[in-house]
């Protein structure tokens, strides 16, 4: 059983690098494929409201021989429950649906700029953390603007940003933005939604190292410092994309991975999503 390295967070907590995502997987399959992961050493799993599995989430948590407190879980305010009594509805519905007494990071999941809430927004989750219902809170797909906004309404900086990152889209600036002001960035779409099978260049990384390119652009991202929550049902690679702690990638892999860099996204950009 392989385990990941925890990763401290900027309000005292921390989170386990490499995580389960569960992007477009069915309450059952969630069940299933948490269970597995869990067996293999996971002890992060990353849902939102949008993905509607929070109730499969939590079954597989609750259901598990694994206690609650070594499982970090992850959901996330969506842009149609944006504003302060909103967001605050929606934390309580989210977790009710998992089950749990409290979740481990509560984040916001799309600024949607052109509503002008998200300021409002955050403070609920500040109350949320408040309350002890959530131990820790962050942002996804925020860019610097949205984030310099934050800080300056509101003085509290979140713990993470999980944003859209993969070989193609490295985000080279706003990680240096998030280390310089104490935020993890967290890695959705870290394989670039499977773009990463079949690139000749990650084929012969791989091959170098004797592994998959999954596991190499994985293991690319625990060398950046990134946590990583690649998604799958499938046990085999359940297994395998947290079994990246064995070999290191040298200088050269990490030249030829940088050249890859295009900033093709295979999502939207933040500033467009309302």
């Amino acid at each position: 059983m392989t385990t990941a390295p925890a990763m401290p967070l900027n309000d005292g907590h921390t989170i386990p690098q490499v995580g389960l995502g569960v992007y477009k997987v069915t309450d059952a399959e969630a069940v299933d494929a948490i269970g597995v992961a869990l067996d293999a050493g996971y002890r992060h799993i990353d849902t939102a409201t949008l993905y509607d599995n929070e109730v499969g989430v939590g079954e597989a948590v609750n259901r598990s021989e694994v206690d609650r407190r070594e499982i970090f879980v992850t959901t996330k305010v969506f842009q149609d429950r944006h504003g302060y009594d909103e967001a605050r509805r929606s934390f309580d519905e989210s977790l009710d649906r998992l089950g749990l007494d409290y979740v481990d990071l509560f984040l916001i999941h799309w600024p949607a700029p052109k509503q002008n809430l998200y300021v409002e927004t955050w403070r609920a989750l500040e109350r949320i953390q408040a309350d002890g219902l959530a131990r820790s809170i962050g942002v996804s797909n925020f860019h610097t603007h949205h984030l310099d906004r934050l800080a300056a309404e509101t003085g509290v900086v979140p713990s993470v940003n999980q944003v859209e990152l993969h070989p193609w889209l490295p985000q080279a600036d706003l990680r240096a933005y998030h280390d310089a002001h104490g935020i993890l960035t967290e890695a959705w779409s870290p394989l670039a939604r499977g773009r990463v099978l079949g690139n000749p260049v990650l084929d012969g990384i791989a091959a170098k190292h004797g592994v998959s390119p999954a596991q190499v652009v994985i293991r690319w991202h625990v060398q950046l410092g990134n946590v990583v929550i690649p998604k799958s049902i499938t046990p085999s690679r359940i297994a395998s994309n947290i079994d990246v702690f064995e070999f290191t990638l040298d200088d050269a892999d990490l030249a030829l991975i940088a050249a890859l860099e295009t900033g093709e996204r295979t999502g939207r950009d933040p500033d467009d999503v309302g």
